[in-house]
């Protein structure tokens, strides 16, 4: 069986969030169950490979693209559109012309597709929706998978660009992909793709309601007999403390991991004595910043010490420096990316944080518990489906989970948090517990190979 994971990003090229981990995982594990996976990217700036062919795509006018390869991924190359330094924009908003190049890319990738016989098209997210739909409309008899990583991001455009897609005018239609009046590319992959699949069990249900569906929950119910939920997984070449280069000691028990809590809040300037809350995120509503920020003092008050990486809304950052010019010697706030900080805030927190308002799947609390760094995080999508409320008295659960998207809801996780780890016995047994979680690739690998073989 031979599948083509089309996406537009995916590790070591280009990352901006857990989709690049996925597309770059995934065809690995599949390779190794038999099933001979190839991956289209665009071609962005820095990205090199060996040229292998020339393509002229009409649109509206022709363009000229041209194909690079290097091992099982392929690049799309049209320097125009993507030898730029942001992969869909700068810190202004988006590019102006984004609609046009993901256009060019997938008309580009539906060719090639024909051109090498795949049996199988697996398409991520909106910036290759129109995959599935120029497939069917050129008569494949590929069959395609379109999965939705994040259903917040649609790649809408205004209905003055649908000329540029080459798409019959009956096309642009509510029973097609016009979308309150615009063009919505996600719509497209949804209707046209054979199957649909989303990252957990609990996101699939989650998007065919109103509350989560972003206007889109009428469109997935009646897609919902071939819409499927599988839970993401982690690379643990990268992410396991037995053999992780990055964390300050690599160990395998709850001693060794107090011997990085330790060192990291050495190195932060934080008081080592009190229990310590990791996130490495965006820092944005989304993530649960808007109930972090209320209940800020009190969980600070209630005895513990929090430390945060990553970069978003810009009023968030000014409030989170402020909490920390407050509490200098508990808060530590990391306005920056940087992976080997990511690395020893999993492994020397005590707790890692996760109180999102929704979470198709959440890569940061599997990682957290391969290191033994115990989650609490809000009943919604993937973090349901993977972390369970620890019970004291039975030592069942993985973590600590509350359910409403509030301030009050999360201290009372919080203050439960708190008093678990105040009993150094039962909360070593946690963090050992957590730390033998498996959630590697394999298992996922196996349901996506038996749903290609559906197909």
């Amino acid at each position: 069986m031979k599948v083509a994971f089309v996406a537009s990003e995916a590790i070591p090229y280009k990352k901006t969030g857990g989709l690049a981990d996925v597309v770059g995982a995934l065809p690995f594990h599949l390779n190794k169950l038999g099933i001979k996976t190839s991956v289209f990217l665009p071609r962005y700036k820095g990205i090199k490979g060996s040229l292998i062919g020339n393509l002229q795509i009409d649109m509206k006018e022709k363009h000229n693209v041209q194909v690079y390869t290097e091992g099982h991924f392929y690049f799309i190359d049209y320097p125009k559109f993507f030898d730029r330094d942001g992969l869909y924009g700068t810190e202004k908003g988006d590019f102006s012309d984004n609609c046009e190049r993901f256009t060019l890319f997938c008309k580009t990738v539906t060719q090639l597709i024909k051109r090498y016989g795949y049996d199988i098209v697996h398409c991520h997210d909106w910036q290759t929706g129109l995959i599935p739909l120029y497939m069917k409309l050129d008569n494949m008899d590929t069959k395609s998978i379109f999965t939705i990583h994040n259903l917040g991001y649609q790649g809408r455009f205004p209905s003055s660009k649908f000329p540029i897609l080459g798409l019959p005018k009956e096309y642009f239609d509510p029973e097609g992909i016009e979308f309150y009046g615009d063009i919505n590319f996600l719509k497209a992959g949804i209707l046209y793709s054979d199957i649909v699949t989303t990252v957990s069990e609990n996101y699939a249900r989650e998007i065919q309601t109103s509350e989560s569906g972003f206007g889109l929950d009428g469109v997935l119910n009646k897609k919902r007999n071939s819409l499927v939920g599988i839970i993401n997984g982690i690379d643990y070449s990268l992410w396991n403390p037995e053999n992780d280069s990055l964390i300050y000691q690599k160990y395998n028990n709850f001693n060794g991991k107090q011997k990085n809590k330790a060192r990291l809040t050495e190195e932060c300037n934080i008081d080592c004595e009190r229990p310590l809350i990791g996130m490495v995120t965006r820092i944005a509503d989304q993530k649960g910043f808007d109930i972090i920020i209320k209940a800020f003092d009190d969980f600070i008050d209630m005895g513990f010490s929090f430390l945060v990486l990553g970069f978003g809304d810009e009023h968030y950052h000014n409030k989170l420096k402020t909490f920390e010019s407050i509490y200098p010697d508990k808060v530590s706030v990391n306005i920056k990316f940087d992976n080997k900080l990511a690395h020893r805030i999993y492994a020397g927190c005590d707790f890692f944080l996760m109180p999102s308002q929704y979470e198709p799947c959440g890569l940061g609390q599997l990682i957290s518990l391969k290191y033994g760094t115990v989650p609490i995080v809000r009943k919604t999508g993937g973090l349901a489906d993977t972390i369970t409320d620890f019970d004291s008295d039975t030592l069942s659960g993985n973590g600590f989970v509350f359910r409403e998207h509030s301030s009050k809801d999360l201290l009372k996780a919080l203050s439960k948090s708190y008093e678990i780890y105040c009993n150094k016995d039962v909360f070593k047994r946690l963090s050992e517990k957590c730390m033998d979680c498996n959630f590697s690739w394999e298992e996922s690998a196996k349901k996506y190979k038996q749903l290609y073989g559906s197909l």
